[in-house]
């Protein structure tokens, strides 16, 4: 192969900086390289020269012997390196054939790499240069807010206006979090493409969240600040059905943080925690109540009103009735809210009181009542 001037072949003028010969080189890498001109012998001749002309202009020292001498080799480096450069002639050949496509050169001395196989993996589908990522349409985040309620709300429900601090999309930018313009470097990390960040007696790294990782970015928009979303204080009104107890979620869509580029935002919910009643205990769709009773009315039955969720009920109570028995109440209970229509049960665990003595003609009846019932609860266990 003919030996060509290694800055022809690339196309770019013999002070080129490391940046302008990697942009040259991917340029025509895209329009000669094999894979998109199959079987096109002139167009791989041309991808070997421009791959031999890069490799050695993006090594500064290679570039230094090249300039030096009008072309390279190992030889010549030698020679350059003991100062024998003046004895030297042309015509040493490039070795081809024996080149490292995963070689990693440095280009500008300035601490950055590159090898032949990432920039082909980028111009062919693969690793793409790091370059700042565009944003891509996002659903805004959910938000969670607690809701306080009494027992009777929980029970029969409310509609209430709340106050929520959500965000919307930025009408500046539409959600891109900037408005386009020159790449510049990311102020966050300062290049860097990496963050540090505090975790109690730690410390980590992580990816900067305003670049990608890239250490680049383009200005962010003056609104948002790059954030895509501002800040919006809105009143919404929120209905919270029949029925929900201590940690049930009542989805409100829409009202959460906005989304970008167009997506849509994210939904509100609201987390309610049930205050305690001074009666009714609730297990599920289930009421639990206790009732005190006389001792006639548990002797000799009774009906009595007792209190329930939705007003007061009528429950009868046998003669005999024990201390600690339970009636149950149907669809007395609190709403379903998988089921409109469903309604949980009362329990209703009646307790026994006795009665005051509050003269002597009391102590006398209850004396009289001992002599006529002789019977003794304790004997079922022995005793007397």
């Amino acid at each position: 192969m003919a030996k060509e001037d290694y800055y022809k072949v690339l196309g770019i003028k013999r002070d080129a900086k490391p940046e302008e010969i990697k942009k040259a080189y991917r340029r025509l890498a895209r329009k000669y390289h094999p894979d998109v001109n199959p079987g096109d012998k002139s167009a791989e001749e041309r991808f070997k020269q421009m791959s031999e002309a890069f490799d050695v202009l993006s090594d500064p020292k290679k570039r230094t012997v090249y300039d030096r001498f009008g072309e390279y080799s190992d030889n010549l480096a030698n020679a350059a390196a003991s100062g024998a450069g003046s004895t030297y002639t042309r015509g040493t050949p490039f070795d081809f054939s024996g080149f490292d496509w995963g070689t990693t050169t440095t280009a500008g001395g300035g601490g950055g790499s590159t090898s032949f196989r990432d920039i082909f993996a980028d111009l062919f589908g693969g690793k793409a240069e790091r370059e700042p990522p565009r944003p891509q349409p996002q659903k805004g985040a959910d938000i969670e807010m607690p809701l306080a309620l009494t027992f009777e709300e929980a029970i029969t429900g409310l509609t209430t206006n709340i106050t929520v601090n959500r965000s919307e999309q930025c009408s500046r930018c539409n959600g891109a979090g900037d408005t386009g313009g020159p790449v510049m470097v990311c102020s966050t990390c300062k290049g860097a493409g990496q963050v540090q960040r505090a975790g109690g007696r730690l410390r980590f790294t992580q990816e900067c969240p305003d670049c990608g990782g890239t250490g680049k970015r383009r200005a962010p928009c003056s609104l948002c600040k790059g954030k895509g979303t501002v800040p919006k204080t809105e009143t919404v009104k929120v209905r919270i059905p029949a029925g929900v107890d201590t940690g049930s979620r009542v989805r409100i869509p829409a009202k959460g943080e906005g989304g970008r580029l167009g997506a849509p935002p994210g939904d509100l919910y609201i987390i309610t925690n049930v205050g305690r009643h001074k009666y009714f205990t609730r297990k599920g769709d289930n009421i639990h109540v206790t009732v005190p009773i006389t001792v006639p009315e548990a002797a000799l039955g009774a009906k009595i009103e007792v209190p329930t969720v939705t007003g007061k009920a009528q429950l009868r109570i046998p003669p005999g009735t024990q201390s600690g028995q339970k009636f149950r109440l149907r669809r007395r209970g609190a709403p379903s809210l998988r089921d409109p229509n469903a309604h949980g049960d009362q329990f209703v665990e009646v307790q026994v009181v006795l009665p005051k003595v509050i003269s002597e003609e009391t102590k006398e009846l209850l004396r009289k009542y001992a002599q006529m019932n002789g019977e003794n609860p304790r004997v079922a266990m022995g005793l007397e």
